[in-house]
């Protein structure tokens, strides 16, 4: 068997257990159920710390990856370390806010200090293809502004993908599903360019993903909670950076999440309600509402997520990719003002 199926199947037999154990113990401890409230759709208390599998799943076969392939660049080295240290320090933070619900401000801190741990093992964005022209944008070599603009584009990035995931998990399965996903294109792309050792971290997420499937899927024994949504989030914001920058592939297998989220922003703003407050606006909601069971909302998701992440990976002009996600984030919007609009017309 070779390291990438031992590293796959290891994250995913860990993650397994690890969600097995939680379904079983969540109950017992009280201060990690999620009691059913408006938006939500299971009807009994279940237990939010499905995370904890992910996490440990991804982190043992991460430790696996480290020592059984050795990494010769010690820039590279210091990333992956700085990629594991940002998501032990969110573990951590989720935990804390699975048992007590933290306020929108203390997520942003500890969002801000992952950042900065990204940032201080140079994990950060600092070149980009322009889709126009296909030239490379280096952003390090302008002085002065060059830094700054690193520094405001990776935290954008980071953060954006956070909250995306977090805010992607409304349905059972929906963000592992797709993390999933993302995980193993990222993979792939990292394969192709003979970046072998790093590709086995992706992989590591992908089977992580994978393992809490089976009781998160609906209908859910667990939630991947706070824990799971933040670690798996700044792992696939890092991770699309070491790719390296396959920003292109993030962005079009998260292209539905991103323009709900977008069009929840707006949207609240214009409610004058406040854009971190949950509510049942968000597309999977919607459709929910509008009769669509979550099974198959759930795997349309992954359908598109897989496709487009594909055509990223296969499409070779930057235009076309760029048009692409410009027009699959416009039939979104436009597609959820529609629903908006029956919603209140209802």
């Amino acid at each position: 068997m070779s390291l990438s199926l031992q590293v796959f199947a290891l994250a995913s037999a860990i993650a397994l257990l690890g969600t097995a154990l939680a379904s079983r113990i969540g109950p017992r401890l009280r201060v990690f159920l999620d009691k059913p409230r408006t938006r939500h759709q299971h009807r009994q208390p279940l237990p939010r710390i499905g995370g904890v599998g992910l996490f440990i799943g991804f982190a043992a076969a991460s430790t696996l990856a480290y020592y059984s392939a050795p990494i010769a660049n010690p820039d590279d080295a210091r990333r992956i370390t700085g990629m594991m240290l940002g998501c032990t320090f969110l573990f951590l933070i989720g935990l804390l806010d699975d048992s007590r619900e933290l306020g929108w401000f203390p997520q942003l801190l500890a969002q801000l200090g992952a950042s900065a741990i990204a940032i201080s093992t140079t994990i950060f964005i600092e070149r980009f293809t322009n889709p126009l022209s296909g030239t490379i944008v280096e952003l390090h070599v302008w002085p002065l502004l060059g830094p700054v603009l690193i520094i405001i584009f990776t935290c954008f990035w980071i953060l954006g993908m956070m909250n995306t995931v977090n805010w992607l998990d409304g349905l059972d399965g929906l963000a592992a599903g797709v993390g999933a996903i993302a995980a193993i294109l990222f993979a792939m792309h990292m394969r192709s360019l003979g970046q072998q050792h790093m590709s086995l971290y992706a992989f590591a997420l992908a089977g992580a993903c994978i393992g809490v499937l089976p009781f998160n899927f609906s209908p859910a024994r667990v939630f991947i909670g706070g824990t799971g949504a933040m670690v798996l989030g700044y792992g696939l914001a890092t991770l699309s950076i070491l790719a390296p920058a396959r920003l292109a592939t993030a962005l079009l297998v998260m292209a539905v999440p991103i323009a709900d989220t977008a069009w929840q922003i707006i949207h609240r703003y214009r409610r004058g309600a406040s854009i971190l407050h949950g509510d049942r606006g968000h597309l999977h909601f919607r459709l929910i509402d509008h009769g669509h069971s979550e099974r198959r909302i759930v795997i349309g998701y992954w359908v598109a997520a897989a496709s487009f992440g594909v055509l990223s990976l296969t499409v070779e002009s930057q235009l076309i990719k760029l048009a692409t996600l410009i027009l699959l984030m416009t039939v979104t919007i436009i597609y959820l003002a529609r629903l908006s609009r029956k919603g209140n017309l209802e």
